[in-house]
């Protein structure tokens, strides 16, 4: 199932950003599309813009925490559009970041229940519409290159980002006999304001504490990175052109295959090193079983 034309995507986090241009390109592809986002005052532009491109468009304000939010996007994309074929699990945070004793509980609840829980939320919430038509179609998971190998001093956001590249390899295999192509998108830096992520924080997730110098000096350094990241629209082509070739996992980095690579030998070092241990001998030749 190659063919876009005339389908409807649905995209979280969808009103600016990696999401928006995802939309932009499935758009291109002769889409339409459904944006979420918690953002009303962006959705409200982002929708003007595919709008005035002669797209049929639909926003909806949303919060990816809440399961009814997620009930209502889809009854309302339903209405508008009948049958449903593409899930983008896109909105996300960069929270979450400091030293393992720095990292608050609420900071923790923020970035799972965005970045893991709204991952979960929407893929119940879609995935059953999608296989309703029984015509196949797509999820596509945002991640992060975080979930390929950890990153020091943002555990909240990695745990998040290898749990969903996990889930997306867990439901690609289950998701293929219903013709349901998954994948699982991880960049690295680009030009988004996900380092911002600070300005859509839920009321629930707030916490009061005075920003220190050392906060202010990460901010400098993360902006600085992000600057000078990867032009946020080639994000969007990279997924089109992934996602007809049937891509698992999406990468926009090539650059960064030496930092995997390093991580799967290290893995591997450790199997070749408990395959030589005399505890683990009565389980070396052992057939697999769980996986496919």
């Amino acid at each position: 199932m190659t063919d876009f034309r005339g389908k409807t995507a649905v995209i979280s986090g969808g009103a600016e950003g990696i999401g928006f241009s995802i939309a932009q390109a499935m758009a291109a592809q002769g889409m339409n599309i459904v944006l979420g986002d918690i953002d009303a005052t962006q959705l409200e532009k982002a929708v003007a813009t595919l709008a005035a491109q002669d797209v049929a468009v639909l926003g909806v304000t949303m919060d990816v925490t809440r399961m009814e939010d997620w009930q209502q996007l889809a009854q309302r994309a339903v209405e508008r559009f009948g049958s449903l074929h593409m899930l983008v699990n896109n909105a996300g945070v960069g929270g979450g970041t400091g030293t393992v004793e720095q990292i608050a509980e609420r900071d923790w609840r923020w970035v799972l229940d965005v970045n893991l829980m709204g991952v979960i939320y929407g893929t119940q919430t879609l995935i059953p519409l999608i296989k309703q038509h029984g015509e196949g179609g797509w999820l596509i998971n945002v991640a992060s290159m975080a979930g390929m190998a950890g990153v020091p001093y943002a555990g909240a956001y990695t745990a998040t980002k290898v749990a969903v590249v996990g889930m997306s390899e867990s439901w690609f295999a289950e998701l293929q006999p219903h013709n349901i192509k998954v994948s699982v998108l991880c960049p690295a830096f680009v030009q988004t304001r996900i380092n911002l992520s600070e300005r859509n924080r839920q009321a629930d997730y707030q916490q009061s504490r005075e920003a220190t110098e050392q906060d202010a000096a990460i901010a400098a350094r993360m902006q600085a990175v992000i600057d000078n990241g990867l032009a946020v629209e080639v994000v969007g082509q990279r997924v089109v052109e992934a996602v007809k070739q049937g891509e698992l996992y999406i990468f926009t980095h090539p650059n960064y295959r030496k930092i995997v690579q390093q991580r799967y030998q290290a893995i591997d070092d450790a199997f070749v090193r408990a395959a030589g241990s005399s505890l683990l001998a009565s389980v070396v030749n052992e057939d697999i079983v769980g996986f496919s």
